[in-house]
Parts: C-alpha cells; sequence; structure tokens
C-alpha cells in the first residue's frame, strides 16, 4: 500500500522563490499548496488539512506572524515553520514566542529544510503512534498507568508521577527485561545525550528505584555504560 503523502501549506509571497521550493518539496514526496500573502494561506488553512506550514514572515494583506496566531488559534499543535529574511533577533524570538517549531533564516539550504521538516513529522508520527501505543503495565506487585502517571503498589494510594520519571518508566517497561539503551532514553526524554542530561537521568533512575523498592522481586539494573534494564519477573 502506497504510503499517504504529507500536505504542506507554503505561503510565500516571493513568486519565484515559493514557485521553486513548491517543486523541489514536491518532488521530494510532498503535497503543496501554495498561497502568495497571507490573508489567501488562512482560506487555505481553514479549507484543507494540512500536516505542515511554511511561513514567510514579510507579506501583503497579512504578515506571517499574525497569520501564526490565526493558524495557532485554528489548531495549536501543527508543526509551522518560519522562512524569513527578518535575521534580527527580535524577529527570532518572537517567531518561537508564536509557537515556531522552527525559524529558518534566508538564504538557506533547501535540503537542509527537507531534512528538518522530515523530523518533525517523523517526530509527530511516533508520538501519535505512542497515543496508540500500551498505556498500563503490571510491573510486578506494582500498577503502572502512563496516561495517568500513577504507579500504584497493590491497594496503597497511588502516587503521582513526574513527567520525567513518567516516560523514564514508560521507556523501562517497553523495554522490560531486556536493554534500555542510555542514548535512546536521553534523546527522547532529554532532547541530547549530553553528560549533564546523564548525570539528570541518573537522578531520576535512583528515583525510580526508591518508588519500587516495596517489591523486591522488581529492580532497575544498571548496565554499565550501556543503559538500565527493568527485571520483572514473568
Amino acid at each position: 500500500m502506497e504510503k499517504e503523502k504529507y500536505k504542506v501549506l507554503l505561503v510565500e509571497d516571493d513568486t519565484n522563490f515559493g514557485q521553486v521550493l513548491k517543486n523541489y518539496l514536491e518532488l521530494n514526496d510532498f503535497v503543496v499548496e501554495l498561497a502568495r500573502d497571507g490573508i489567501l494561506g488562512l482560506a487555505a488553512f481553514r479549507r484543507e488539512k494540512f500536516d505542515i506550514c511554511l511561513l514567510d514572515v514579510m507579506m501583503p494583506n497579512m504578515d506571517g506572524f499574525t497569520l501564526a496566531e490565526e493558524i495557532r488559534n485554528v489548531d495549536p499543535d501543527i508543526p509551522l515553520f518560519f522562512l524569513s529574511a527578518k535575521s534580527m533577533k527580535e524577529d527570532i524570538l518572537n517567531g518561537y514566542k508564536l509557537g515556531a517549531d522552527d525559524y529558518i533564516t534566508k538564504p538557506f539550504d533547501s535540503e537542509v529544510l527537507l531534512h528538518k521538516i522530515k523530523a518533525i513529522m517523523k517526530r509527530n508520527q511516533e508520538l501519535q503512534e505512542k497515543q496508540h501505543a500500551q498505556v498500563e503495565f503490571n510491573i510486578g506487585r506494582y500498577h503502572f498507568n502512563s496516561k495517568l502517571r500513577t504507579l500504584q503498589f497493590e491497594s496503597a494510594d497511588p502516587q503521582t508521577l513526574s513527567p520525567k520519571e513518567n516516560e523514564l518508566l514508560l521507556m523501562l517497561c517497553e523495554y522490560k527485561n531486556d536493554l534500555l539503551p542510555r542514548e535512546a532514553a536521553l534523546k527522547r526524554i532529554w532532547g541530547s545525550d549530553t553528560y549533564f542530561n546523564g548525570r539528570s537521568m541518573d537522578v531520576y533512575i535512583a528515583k525510580l528505584r526508591k518508588y519500587l523498592k516495596e517489591d523486591s522481586a522488581v529492580e532497575i539494573v544498571n548496565i554499565h555504560g550501556n543503559g538500565f534494564r527493568l527485571v520483572v519477573p514473568e
């Protein structure tokens, strides 16, 4: 079965640049709707469903920042990139404050933009798949609900986990009785596998060990230099 193509809303008032970028993205298996100004872009967004928006900032009738606010009012989660010749720090910060996933200054390498788009599409797809994945786990005598962020020992009151504690325990459960690589956990939860993020993760592992101490058969084992293993009796 052929994979459905991602749909891009490109709002760009430079006719030549907009058409060249549209053609390039279409050659790389995207479906692209090109709008020439902010008002036409907003009309297109309200009319059709898109997977990502690429917005120029300086446009007639409605600028990209105003358009972004209107788009966010309709769909607060859609990935959004600004493509702009405005490279002043305050413009870039304003773009991120409006919820942009990226702010790319012109001129830019179209191949770099393509890889950034693919990366965010892949991330969103993984998040959607994760939403439909298993959310409840039995960890020995504990019950873990990752959707509610609760960990409960037998009939005791459930404990609410912090977002990072919850995400880390979820990954350990996904790799139950197998190796959870340090790098995989650091990149998914902390965003990068730096030394300081590694030390932070070690603190969270220690917290999870404390939470699970009531069941002596459950253990988080440190596989030196490689990662961790949640040992749970089958």
